[in-house]
């Protein structure tokens, strides 16, 4: 990972701090790294200063794909939120139902794997940086319809795919930063506590409707604490072999307050489930899914449903300072549009592989004003995690996207970035 790039203004001038690091790839001798090294170049230069229309028309183009990566899987959230740091799971074990009673017992064993209640107790802090190759594998269009085509874009194994660095910080559970950059375009993301937020090149910066949620990447082997605490509340479901390994499977559901509270006029998040599964043999977490689904209200009596899901293999568990954390894995997106109209019906699938360089705990020195929100989020945003239809709002001329993506009228984003208004034109 680099962490310098070159000074452009001054040949003679100090080397250019990057505020994410920069994987190696992307000066790689390959055939897309050119074009990321320009589009890097241009972002280094000059993101400071241009407006939101002038990063759309820099990012258009072939780009949009980016757009719809980073927009899914550059930073979704899990749907509830646990900040009490309590890994006693013993407390009225006997009273429960024999499947919260199960999966109580799965946690304490895993919290036993990661390093115990005494080392996850004295964590105040974190600190990550790795690297990130995506892209979008796959796009099927009239799914049960006589026109059902399905399309191959990329395969990440074969040197397909856009790479990037994260940074993330963490300070207690609910309060979070992440900085990410894929190809010259960057996202960044955070929650002070009382608002979780999203700012990208081609909009704004926008609230989460609700209450703040923590990242999903927390929960991909970084964060132990807060993923026993995620799981104090499921119930064990069965079990499941996952690479020769026997699992325990454990669900938890967001809470229908925690739903309607992210809902609108508009757009219905009908449900959020999160699965666990748990090693038989090491106790530690293996897999991550969770899927949830939504209903866009068209005029009439019409709906669009959007359901998405993810899927993350976690792996590569090290030992840092005497806590186990995964610093690598790989996360499966789909994403699923149906409706009364088979011949309408789309599927695409995105992946995801991330590696850990660097994690380290009780970082001296970050206070408060490191989470703090931008100064112009836009608080009555609206969110969510799903799929719009429509062309009046359609980013970076996705009309225009090459029939390998084949997605004339449909494009992947959050519910963030649309309000009440425009919504109402689009559907």
């Amino acid at each position: 990972m680099r962490k310098l790039c070159p000074n452009f203004d001054r040949e003679d001038g100090l080397d250019t701090v990057l505020e994410v690091p920069i994987p190696e790839e992307m000066f790689s001798t390959n055939k897309n790294s050119h074009r990321s090294w320009q589009s890097m170049i241009s972002w280094v230069k000059s993101s400071a200063r241009r407006s939101p229309e002038s990063m759309t028309a820099l990012f258009g183009g072939e780009n949009t794909e980016i757009q719809l990566l980073l927009g899914v899987v550059g930073a979704p959230l899990i749907p509830m939120v646990k900040v009490e740091n309590d890994h006693n799971v013993n407390r009225n074990i006997k009273d429960q139902p024999i499947e919260a009673s199960m999966a109580k017992y799965i946690v304490k064993q895993y919290v036993a794997a990661v390093g115990g209640e005494k080392a996850l107790n004295s964590i105040d802090s974190m600190y990550a940086m790795g690297k990130v190759k995506m892209g979008v594998t796959e796009f099927c269009s009239g799914e049960g319809g006589l026109n059902n085509k399905v399309v191959k874009v990329k395969n990440l194994r074969n040197g397909g795919g856009e790479v990037g660095g994260f940074v993330l910080w963490q300070k207690r559970p609910e309060l979070w930063c992440l900085e990410q950059l894929v190809s010259g375009c960057k996202i960044s993301a955070g929650s002070d506590g009382k608002v979780a937020w999203r700012q990208t090149p081609w909009h704004h910066s926008h609230a989460s409707r609700g209450p703040p949620r923590p990242l999903r990447r927390f929960f991909q082997g970084l964060d132990p604490s807060s993923t026993a605490n995620l799981f104090s509340d499921s119930v064990c479901v069965g079990e499941k072999t996952i690479n020769d390994e026997d699992c325990f499977i454990l669900r938890i559901e967001a809470e229908s307050s925690s739903l309607r509270a992210r809902s609108s006029s508009n757009v219905e998040i009908i449900r959020h489930t999160v699965w666990g599964h748990f090693s038989q043999k090491t106790g530690l977490l293996v897999q991550l899914e969770d899927s949830h689904l939504l209903r866009i209200k068209a005029p009439g009596n019409d709906s669009v449903y959007w359901e998405t899901s993810m899927e993350s293999s976690i792996q590569d568990y090290r030992n840092v300072d005497g806590i186990s954390v995964a610093h690598a894995g790989q996360t499966w997106v789909s994403l699923f549009r149906f409706g009364e109209n088979s011949d309408s019906h789309s599927r695409t699938r995105m992946e995801e592989v991330w590696t850990i360089e660097e994690v380290d705990f009780n970082i001296k020195g970050l206070s408060m004003d490191c989470f703090l929100p931008p100064s112009d989020l836009k608080k009555e945003e609206e969110e969510g995690c799903g799929v719009y239809e429509g062309n009046a709002r359609l980013p970076f001329k996705i009309r225009a996207v090459p029939s390998r993506i084949s997605a004339s009228k449909v494009v992947a984003v959050d519910v963030d970035d649309s309000d009440e208004s425009e919504d109402d034109e689009d559907l």
